[in-house]
């Protein structure tokens, strides 16, 4: 079935990733040396694309190279198989301004699907995406109308499967039966430090058959035949996902070939010689010899153009007998809906009183009427996050178009899945845990923020009010941690109607993660219209409750549970003939955006006299605090007593924020 030009196309896959490692004396050579046989059989045989208008065609096949150390591989396919990725950018590669960074990233790079490097997420992502294809085929697909049909493919290493998220990862994904996800396991028994043997002893493929995987295993590394023969059977089997177990000889070809010498660092040009005496290759550095860019030409994108039209017609047929379905698809796709969420949403009373976990799981159901495309679930905390949408089936392998997912106790599994599924396109997802565990799940959240992916977390149990529970499961350092991260949108809202403005901003945002944290205790409405809370909400700061004077004598400045205090504070002020003003900033980062003149029209740099209030660490509060304020916050952890006892011990009352204000001069 393979060829002498097939042989010479897995070396040119092998020359092009050595020489730009050389090149930028930098970068790891031992996989694209050991795995561009897989990666060439996969691509040439098997792989949907086309290159020529890539991201435009939904129904491509994914593929994520997950061990992104191996990036100057991915980069030599793309080149090859016509993507927008040049001789030049190959000869660039980890450079100032490159469009080939040391780790793959998505949105930088034409091709790349999902940003990879940080091991074991690419694998998580591939498990989302599998999981986002088996649900829009489920919504979509008619009779002899399979609109959505395709596979997501991943090349994973050691060092993936050692990662405790590649257990959480692969366990979900043998529970829902994702058949149409392959994953081909580079497994040459080498890591960074030497062989895994000295870690690394478990039968993987035991490991994975009992997650409910197929095990399948290829010998020889640089056995065309078998691993084409592999991968055929994996997209036979249809009821399992699959692991293919390739053996394969790190740094293939090199002097040092099967160590750990070749893992990470150049093999020197001497290195080079040997290997391509090896190959038998007597070409220039850079070069594709012409036989190579035929059959790339012809098996990559002549196929892969062909096979779009077909779907396209496919498309446009179905679209004549199921114009809603269609109209609706493409919809999900663009990401359109309703431009008048605001009236969607539950608006709240001044009677109204009630946790903002509460408040979200009604705006969740609200939205969820209106787009379609809306889906998600909790890390087994879907009772206590308020997440499941009503009236809809759980996604499950028997019932795919379900949009309750169960992510159950597998945070980081939960967050890296939904990376994947956004990033695949056609729906937006969310998934709940308790704010405390943001610990467990911060890489995928990292992530979410460098890949500008719209995932939202819906983070509860927000503070110490928790109270019994204890400070393991109390938050303390966790919300200033997130405010530092760049491109992340942290909302804590106060009451029901900045929670339904919170969950306006996340869905409205297409260009980074939102983060709601809310409350477990319920929370009064607060004294100002639903239309200065969403309007508040939207410029991430606004004033709840001014003073009767042009100029405040103090302010009061909080977020969430705490902005209420602040009111009951104000009023007790106003006893010691003090005129302050009330200020609730859900979003720091949104109103850190706003105009130098709004944000001055809510904080007027004349009033000094200033406090502070949230229920987490102070750390990042003196921006709003100035030199002259006061911070009241939680700066050690937590402890164990009812809520309202423990909130009272540590400070969040009346009578402390009213004597910590008095005592500012």
């Amino acid at each position: 079935m393979f060829d002498k030009v097939d042989e010479l196309g897995v070396n040119t896959i092998r020359t092009l990733s050595i020489e730009a490692i050389q090149k930028a004396n930098s970068g790891h050579p031992g996989l694209p040396m050991g795995a561009a046989p897989m990666a060439y059989v996969l691509w040439t045989k098997h792989l949907n694309i086309n290159p020529k208008t890539h991201m435009n065609w939904v129904n491509r096949d994914r593929f994520i190279l997950s061990a992104g150390h191996g990036s100057a591989m991915l980069y030599s396919l793309l080149h090859l198989a016509g993507y927008d990725v040049s001789i030049d950018d190959l000869k660039h590669f980890r450079q100032w301004d490159s469009r080939t960074p040391g780790h793959p990233e998505y949105g930088h790079t034409d091709g790349v699907e999902v940003t990879t490097g940080p091991l074991g997420q690419g694998f998580g992502m591939a498990v989302g995406m599998a999981m986002a294809e088996a649900h829009l085929a489920a919504q979509y697909n008619r009779p002899n109308f399979p609109i959505v049909d395709h596979y997501t493919y991943t090349i994973v290493g050691d060092g993936d499967l050692m990662e405790g998220i590649s257990h959480e990862a692969g366990s979900l994904a043998g529970h829902l039966k994702l058949g149409k996800l392959i994953a081909l396991y580079d497994s040459n028994g080498i890591s960074l430090d030497g062989k895994t043997s000295q870690a690394f002893t478990e039968n993987v493929g035991d490991r994975f058959t009992a997650y409910g995987w197929q095990h399948l295993v290829v010998e020889d590394g640089n056995d065309l035949d078998a691993i084409d023969a592999a991968i055929e059977l994996a997209k036979k089997t249809t009821d399992r996902p699959s692991l293919i177990e390739v053996k394969t000889v790190i740094g293939y070809g090199a002097p040092k070939q099967g160590t750990n010498a070749v893992h990470g660092n150049p093999i020197g040009a001497d290195g080079i010689k040997a290997a391509e005496k090896v190959y038998g290759w007597n070409y220039s550095d850079f070069e594709v010899p012409s036989a190579v860019s035929d059959r790339f030409e012809v098996t990559i994108q002549e196929n892969g153009a062909r096979a779009e039209q077909q779907w396209k017609r496919l498309f446009e047929e179905y679209e004549a007998k199921y114009p809603d379905q269609a109209q609706s698809f493409k919809q999900a796709f663009n990401g359109q809906f309703s431009d008048d969420l605001k009236s969607t949403l539950p608006h709240y009373q001044l009677t109204d009183a009630l946790a903002s976990r509460a408040a979200s799981a009604k705006a969740i159901n609200a939205a969820a009427k209106v787009i379609p495309s809306l889906w998600g679930g909790a890390a087994d905390l879907s009772s206590s996050n308020k997440t499941m949408i009503a009236e809809t089936s759980d996604f499950q392998p028997e019932s795919y178009d379900g949009r309750n997912i169960w992510f159950g106790v597998r945070e980081f599994g939960m967050a890296a899945a939904m990376n994947g599924i956004v990033l695949h396109g056609g729906t937006r997802v969310f998934g709940g845990t308790f704010f405390v565990f943001t610990d467990y799940l911060r890489a995928a959240v990292r992530l979410s923020a460098l890949q500008h992916a719209p995932v939202i977390y819906v983070l509860t149990h927000d503070s110490i009010a928790v109270g019994e529970d204890g400070p393991t499961h109390e938050p303390i350092e966790q919300l200033a941690s997130l405010r530092c991260m760049p491109n992340v949108q942290v909302i804590r809202p106060a009451d029901g109607n900045e929670t339904s403005a919170a969950w306006e901003q996340a869905l409205k945002t297409t260009d980074k993660p939102t983060v709601l944290v809310l409350s477990r205790q319920a929370l009064k409405t607060l004294p100002v219209s639903v239309d200065t809370a969403f309007a508040g909400v939207e410029k991430g700061g606004y004033v709840v409750s001014a003073a009767q004077k042009e100029i405040p004598d103090g302010l009061l400045i909080a977020t969430g549970s705490e902005v209420n205090l602040a009111l009951e504070a104000k009023a007790q002020l106003a006893k010691h003939n003090q005129d302050v003003a009330v200020v609730s900033i859900p979003s720091f980062d949104r109103f850190a955006q706003q105009s130098p003149e709004y944000r001055a029209s809510v904080l007027p740099s004349a009033v000094t006299r200033r406090v502070t209030i949230e229920a987490g660490s102070t750390f990042g509060w003196d921006q709003y605090a100035g030199d002259h304020g006061a911070k009241i916050g939680v700066d050690r952890f937590g402890t164990s007593a009812p809520g309202d006892l423990v909130l009272d011990k540590y400070g969040f009352n009346v009578t402390n924020v009213v004597n910590t204000y008095l005592k500012l001069k």
